[in-house]
């Protein structure tokens, strides 16, 4: 049975010891605080090496409590099926897992992890499926999702910085921090950004030897979702901006343009 996608959440619960004097309470605060400020500067001047590996633990713990379709499954062995030359994003190795969730959604991350979920591969064809993918690694291509990561990282801290002198502080700063891998999922972009994104996976798609078709075909699905509150974030965010029928249209044309034949679409 198919669960509901587990997201990031705070998990960072640190032991109370006893202060015997409000000096000592201070102190703690006063490092709190320092601890914050510095998190901020690292979040600002993170090499790609680091960023990876803050990627890495939140998705590992996103693979930890959702359920990982083994190879053996059906879901798994079509993935591998569409990936099987997909190796790399610009230098970037790239890994696909199915998580067997409700929702309908699918995102990679600045580390190269792809996670398609069950429910949007019930809906889609292999090339809409593709398409969906290679949308979400342009936006890797573009650094797009790893700014969003950053950002939310340094904000996080800011957080910190800021409420450190608070008695609810702790909570809070735990809280941000622990959702970071959730912005993984969750990261909203431009309507400039979201463009990007089509053309530079449009591209990818090309390169690796995949019909673009399927990009437009799988945003004419998603955008059908209007008005059902059960949708996910994926097909809200179709559903819900202004200029998805520009989108689609704008894929539609280049790939008739380069020459593409257009694949049936899926019942």
């Amino acid at each position: 049975m198919k669960s509901r996608f587990i997201g990031i959440i705070a998990l960072l619960m640190s032991a109370c010891v006893a202060v015997p004097c409000s000096a000592q309470f201070n102190l703690n605060k006063i490092k709190k605080a320092a601890s914050a400020v510095q998190k901020g500067v690292q979040a600002a001047t993170l090499s790609d090496a680091d960023m990876a590996a803050y990627v890495k633990e939140s998705v590992d713990w996103m693979d930890k409590h959702n359920p990982v379709l083994p190879e053996d499954n059906e879901y798994t062995k079509r993935l591998r099926r569409l990936t099987a030359n997909v190796k790399e994003a610009d230098g970037i190795p790239l890994n696909f897992k199915v998580y067997d969730v409700i929702d309908v959604n699918a995102f990679a991350c600045p580390d190269g992890s792809v996670r398609v979920f069950s429910s949007l591969m019930d809906i889609m064809s292999d090339d809409e499926l593709m398409g969906v993918i290679g949308h979400e690694i342009g936006h890797v291509l573009k650094r797009h999702s790893k700014n969003a990561f950053k950002q939310e990282l340094m904000q996080g801290a800011i957080i910190d910085a800021a409420g450190a002198m608070s008695s609810t502080a702790a909570a809070l700063t735990d809280s941000q921090l622990g959702k970071l891998g959730q912005s993984l999922m969750n990261a909203k972009y431009s309507q400039k950004q979201e463009t990007e994104a089509d053309e530079c996976g449009y591209d990818f798609l090309v390169q690796n030897g995949l019909n673009p078709w399927g990009m437009a075909m799988a945003f004419e699905k998603l955008s059908g979702s209007e008005g059902d509150q059960k949708a996910s974030a994926i097909q809200k965010m179709f559903s819900s901006h202004p200029d998805t029928q520009k989108r689609i249209k704008r894929m539609s044309e280049r790939a008739a343009k380069d020459g593409f034949q257009k694949p049936e679409a899926k019942k």
